[in-house]
């Protein structure tokens, strides 16, 4: 099937509508836009002539999605690292240039692979979508950072996917609907203008599986993986909203911890947090420098019988600093430090340590990793899998903590990206943690978002502090126990299915050209 729609300046399209992507993440939120921004690429590459036009197509999608989804890292160049606008520009388009190539593998082996019938290219197209977003996330330690499945938030019907698949299978799900909902559109197009009854039947299929597939979705959301156990705690989760301009000036710090202290003493929880990095400097330094401040804040813990859990610096035995979440009060004495680490921001990779260096962020040098595995924090009760910031991203990397896990804590400072995508993109992501993991997850974030997102990746309108606003959100959080099926098997089930449906198709596809070997391509 030859479609002529798209014939002229195909590259542009798919540009445009990669940029469309966008209209899907958080804060917009308007998840169906991702049906029509993937179909637009699938309905391109179905009648692309050759691989290296699919290689383009795909290329120039992934980079109007990423240079619009990513446009937050405008605001750290130019304002965090001082580079010129002009050189900020360059090197985000470099950077997603280079994150586009994802996409363009996606376009050229979809071309490769492209035979039968709109179903078989539809299944094709997902499970190549699923591998390819997957590796973006992996190699050379991976940006997963807008893959398409974090558009599939509540209210989406493909959000029951989550605990089941994780985000790369919902995006793989995502590409399946998104073709057959651009060859239907195609369909009815050439269907009205030709009448042929096959690609009535076509239409029908793609149709009734759209439509099972939504169906599916919805009724996952109704299923309870995991249930509560034991009784709420009470949290306070405090958004002190200190600039990132200020937070490494010393004469900024008294002001910084005196804040701080004001805020603990404001808070009521049981269980108080503050922010990444809230007290810039070392337990050690300030027990040492500053004793009566930390007894002050001891003493305001004591009143209350509540534990602290504040983000800090320490160091290792080598004397390296790590980004750390440490525990004080009544629990006191636990740290956990943040292990996947942020490229460029907390560390130089490999041969890229003179770009590092033209950045010129803040410790940027001298944080190291602070391993996988770390025991949870137990804290009034309660076993608590911290993990600050960036590390969310990956999911996978997390599920070892559920099976003892009760909830998880993000300790976050998005301050460094302004009023940008940047804050509500992080807590979509958040929001579908929860949902793999089938937990409560908070998030006390410097400048917002500061929340309380349920286990099925719902946000209560009074579980939300407003952005770039002192304030301390007091919540009533429930425990919550057991293993959704992407806690057992982390990315392995979406993988294996995309891997399954490759070979099936392969096979599926040999069969069809040894019965009908004189049957020319269907595109």
């Amino acid at each position: 099937m030859s479609f002529n729609f798209f014939t002229r300046q195909r590259w542009l399209i798919a540009l445009l509508a990669g940029v469309s992507s966008l209209l899907a993440f958080s804060p917009l939120d308007c998840f169906p836009i991702a049906f029509v921004s993937q179909g637009v690429l699938a309905v391109l590459l179905q009648s692309a002539p050759t691989r290296r036009a699919g290689f383009q197509l795909g290329f120039f999608w992934g980079l109007g999605s990423y240079f619009a989804g990513l446009s937050w890292l405008y605001v750290i160049l130019t304002v965090t690292a001082g580079m010129s606008p002009p050189v900020a520009v360059f090197a985000l388009l470099v950077f997603c240039s280079l994150l586009a190539l994802y996409t363009a593998l996606a376009g050229f082996f979809t071309v490769w692979l492209r035979r039968g019938g709109i179903l078989y290219q539809a299944f094709v197209f997902a499970a190549l979508w699923v591998l390819i977003e997957w590796l973006r996330g992996t190699v050379f330690t991976g940006f997963p950072w807008l893959a398409i499945g974090y558009t599939q938030t509540p209210p989406s019907p493909l959000a029951g996917f989550f605990p089941v698949l994780g985000v790369y299978g919902v995006g793989g799900i995502v590409a399946f609907v998104s073709a057959l909902a651009g060859s239907l559109a195609m369909l009815l197009i050439t269907t009205r203008n030709s009448g042929r009854s096959v690609q009535r039947r076509s239409s029908v299929t793609a149709l009734v599986f759209i439509v099972l597939t939504l169906a599916t979705g919805f009724g996952l959301r109704h299923v309870k993986w995991t249930a509560p156990i034991g009784t709420p705690v009470a949290f306070s989760l405090l958004q002190p909203n200190v600039p990132a301009g200020i937070k490494w000036n010393e004469y900024s710090f008294n002001d910084i911890l005196r804040t701080a202290e004001e805020m603990v003493a404001a808070a009521n929880g049981k269980i108080i947090v503050l922010p990444e990095t809230a007290l810039p400097d070392e337990p050690d330094n300030l027990r040492f420098e500053h004793p009566d401040y930390i007894r002050l804040l001891e003493r305001h813990l004591a009143r209350n019988e509540a534990t602290l859990i504040t983000g800090v610096f320490l160091r290792n035995a080598e004397r390296e600093g790590l980004n750390s979440a440490v525990t004080l009060g009544i629990d006191g004495g636990q740290a956990y430090s943040k292990n996947p680490l942020v490229p460029f921001g907390e560390y130089p990779p490999p041969l890229f340590g003179w770009f590092a260096n033209m950045l010129n962020i803040p410790m940027s040098d001298h944080i190291a990793p602070g391993g996988a595995r770390q025991p949870l924090l137990r804290v009034q009760g309660v076993n608590i899998a911290v993990n600050i910031c960036y590390e969310d991203v990956f999911g996978a990397e997390l599920i070892y903590s559920y099976p003892d896990a009760d909830l998880t804590l993000n300790l976050a400072n998005l301050d460094w990206y302004g009023h940008s995508f940047a804050p509500p993109q992080h807590l979509q992501i958040g929001r579908v943690r929860a949902m793999e993991s089938g937990r409560p997850m908070l998030s006390a974030a410097n400048s917002g978002v500061t929340a309380l997102v349920q286990p099925d990746g719902t946000t209560a309108p009074g579980d939300v502090l407003d952005a770039f606003k002192m304030g301390i959100l007091e919540v009533k959080v429930q425990p919550y126990r057991g293993l959704t099926p992407f806690a057992r098997w982390g990315d392995y089930a979406a993988l294996l299915v995309a891997v399954l449906t490759l070979l099936i198709t392969g096979i599926f596809g040999a069969i069809q050209r040894r019965r009908r070997p004189t049957r020319p391509e269907t595109a």
